[in-house]
């Protein structure tokens, strides 16, 4: 969703997001993007019809809710990787421990460059509502966090990384976390192989053109 009206504040922040995207890729400062989805678990109440040449599977409209996980994901495009990790709640906690495991996979990094957007597990408070004093501090400080505007998700790299994992894998009903955790696994797997990237072309230029009713002053 992109503001109806000139709005100072989101175009200096997706500016600063598309300054991000222009850096070039350098393995002690690496630039990751993360996002993360609900998934909603859903059974099938009526065996499925299977596919025939010709013929998509056909699916009964009827089916039983099985709760709800959530899928994390980081990606730095890059490089062409991604790692996902699929927890039961999106709790500050569940936060937390996805961004140690993303400093996990960058020991040798000075600093982690981290694009998200502002939801409110995802701050530094966080680290220490999760972790001991010492522990959080070493962590926060292996990053520095870039927020993507309010109603500016769609700049995050990380988004699009998820709509694939959902039109390739999850784009179907599943009703257990194993069967979500399995499916996720063999995608980033396959991803990850493929050194598959985001071809990212909308940049400052183009958003002052095709933005330009946003910005306050120089074009109004």
């Amino acid at each position: 969703m992109i503001p109806p009206e000139q709005d100072g504040s989101f175009v200096a922040n997706m500016e600063m997001v598309l300054d991000v995207y222009k850096r070039p890729f350098d393995p002690l400062y690496p630039v990751v993007y993360m996002d993360e989805s609900p998934k909603q678990l859903i059974a099938e109440t009526k065996v499925p019809i299977p596919a025939l040449p010709g013929e998509s599977a056909k699916h009964d409209y009827e089916y039983r809710r099985c709760g709800v996980c959530n899928v994390f994901l980081a990606c730095e495009p890059l490089a062409g990787k991604r790692q996902v990790k699929i927890t039961e709640r999106r709790t500050t906690q569940d936060w937390a421990c996805f961004i140690e495991e993303i400093a996990n996979q960058y020991k040798n990094a000075e600093k982690i460059t981290l694009v998200m957007d502002n939801l409110n597990t995802h701050n530094p408070g966080s680290f220490y509502e999760s972790f001991p004093p010492d522990k959080a501090n070493v962590l926060w400080h292996r990053f520095e966090f870039v927020y993507t505007p309010k109603h500016g998700s769609w700049l995050n790299m990380a988004e699009i990384e998820l709509n694939v994992l959902t039109g390739q894998y999850l784009k179907r009903r599943i009703d257990t976390i194993e069967i979500v955790k399995k499916e996720v696994a063999a995608w980033q797997k396959a991803r990850n192989n493929k050194n598959s990237k985001v071809n990212w072309q909308f940049t400052t230029d183009y958003a002052r053109i095709k933005l330009r009713c946003l910005y306050p002053t120089i074009y109004s």
